[in-house]
Formats: structure tokens, C-alpha cells, sequence
């Protein structure tokens, strides 16, 4: 029911010489939904973990993960659940939460073996913590909404912010999505790097029959995956992480590293991107 896979940190200068292949092997997030079964990216970028659980009507626990060398998963750890799917519910430490499609769960540091019931689809982030913050269920309604962009610039979008400083405590995790308005593309356009934390992405509400240009790399080394619905993107602290989509999307995005100012970043100029 559990599965865990490694991925190393890669230095830019090695990415540059990476294929496609290459580059989905080391960056794409992929095959993480999976009926019955949690699976998880253990990431050398700030030890951030990737996964998805879907229980499939049934219960998965979440408990001892080898990579971790600790009793259970979240000793030293906090973790964010995003649920993408129908109800469902998270328990740990000792309380059971109900999660509709688009809330988020933030479990502390602690709580010990989380069990996914239900018909969710869940995405979970986690990080390495050094004190425990409060467990906390935010619902869309209680996130910071924050408008952003244009039409003329077609990256009009709204990003609602969960774990975030405004609305929550947490450790290091900081965590939303986003969504594209009706006839924008662009996302995170101009684009930024910060060097004090990694990013992960995680693009969802995909028709099936479109794709996300996902743009990462140094700003003069730009290179792109070519993203589906429920794949995403490791985006070390070096790259950008940018997109453009065929169609209407949504992404979860995901931080972890020195600090949780979101807005701690190095503005790229779109004149300045190669």
C-alpha cells in the first residue's frame, strides 16, 4: 500500500545537460494517484515529500516510511493535505476530519499515524519541523484570496493561500493553488527564483486532452516538461517555475526551506529569460 521513491538534488550545471528524458525523470511528479495505495517522492531539496493517497472507498494508514528512519512518518515532521477528489477523511492524533474537494488539512508535528478514508484523492506535502503548530483544517472560505494578473497579460488568476503566515502557523510549510481565470494561460508570469527554498508543483483540473507547458531551469537556461493532469514539478531553488496551459487549470503549490515570507523571491524579467 506504500510506496516511496528517492529523488536526488540536482546541480543546475548537470541540468543543463539533461534531455528530455532526463529532465522528467529527475523533475516530473507523476503516477502518485494510484486506487488503494499511498505513494510518496522523498526529495533531497529541503527533504520535502510529494505523494498522493487514495483510499478507493476503503482506509490507507500512513505510518512508518523507512526514508525517515523515525518511529512513525511525522515525528519530526509537519504535513499538508490537499484533497483534489470527492469526500473524505483524514485522521490523526486522535481526531478524524472531514475534507470536501478543495480543503486543505494541516497535521503537526506529532500527531502520529494519519489514516485517508473515504473517496478523497489526496495530495500530501511534508516537510522536516522542529516544533509542533496546531492541527488545522482550512476550508476555501477561511484562505487568503489574493487576485493577481491581467487579461491583457492572459494570466488573470486568483491565489488562495492555506498554509500561509496570514491565515495559519506552521513550522516551514507554506501551501496553496491557484487557478487561471477563464481565458488566461499564464501562471507565476513574470517568473521569480528564491534561493532560500524549494517549490513543488502540482497541476490539477486538466482536461484530458490538454497539457501545461511547465517552464523550470536557471532564468538563462530555460528548459520545459510537458505536464498532464495530476503531474507536477520539483523546482529546486535555483530554477524558475512557470507554466502555460492548453486549457483551464488549477496547481497546488508547495514551499519549504529558510523561512515562510511568501514573498521572499528574486523577480526574473520576462526580457531576461533564455
Amino acid at each position: 500500500m506504500l510506496k516511496v521513491e528517492t529523488r536526488q538534488a540536482v546541480h543546475p550545471d548537470h541540468a543543463r545537460t539533461m534531455d528530455t528524458e532526463e529532465l522528467r525523470r529527475h523533475f516530473l511528479v507523476s503516477d502518485i494517484f494510484v486506487p488503494g495505495e499511498i505513494r510518496l517522492i522523498y526529495s533531497h531539496y529541503d527533504r520535502m515529500v510529494v505523494g498522493g493517497a487514495v483510499p478507493d472507498g476503503g482506509e490507507l494508514v500512513l505510518d512508518r516510511v523507512e526514508e525517515t528512519k523515525t518511529a512513525t512518518f511525522l515525528d519530526r515532521r509537519e504535513m499538508a493535505v490537499v484533497n483534489i477528489g470527492d469526500t473524505g477523511t483524514v485522521a490523526a492524533g486522535g481526531e478524524t476530519h472531514t475534507l470536501e474537494r478543495g480543503d486543505v488539512l494541516y497535521v503537526g508535528m506529532g500527531s502520529g499515524q494519519v489514516t485517508f478514508g473515504g473517496q478523497g484523492r489526496f495530495y500530501i506535502t511534508s516537510a522536516p519541523a522542529h516544533r509542533t503548530c496546531p492541527t488545522r483544517l482550512i476550508r476555501i472560505g477561511e484562505a487568503k484570496a489574493v487576485p493577481m494578473g491581467a487579461p491583457e497579460t492572459s494570466n488573470k488568476r486568483v491565489i488562495h493561500q492555506f498554509v500561509h503566515p496570514l491565515v495559519m502557523e506552521s513550522c516551514q510549510l507554506v501551501l496553496g493553488y491557484t487557478r487561471l481565470l477563464d481565458g488566461s494561460v499564464w501562471n507565476t508570469m513574470p517568473a521569480h527564483v528564491h534561493d532560500r527554498r524549494m517549490e513543488a508543483y502540482l497541476y490539477f483540473d486538466v482536461d484530458e486532452k490538454n497539457r501545461v507547458l511547465h517552464l523550470m531551469g536557471e532564468p538563462t537556461q530555460t528548459r520545459h516538461l510537458v505536464v498532464a493532469n495530476e503531474e507536477g514539478a520539483l523546482s529546486p531553488p535555483w530554477s524558475i517555475h512557470s507554466g502555460a496551459g492548453t486549457g483551464s487549470y488549477a496547481f497546488i503549490w508547495a514551499m519549504a526551506g529558510d523561512n515562510v515570507d511568501y514573498t521572499d523571491m528574486d523577480m526574473v524579467g520576462i526580457g531576461d529569460l533564455r
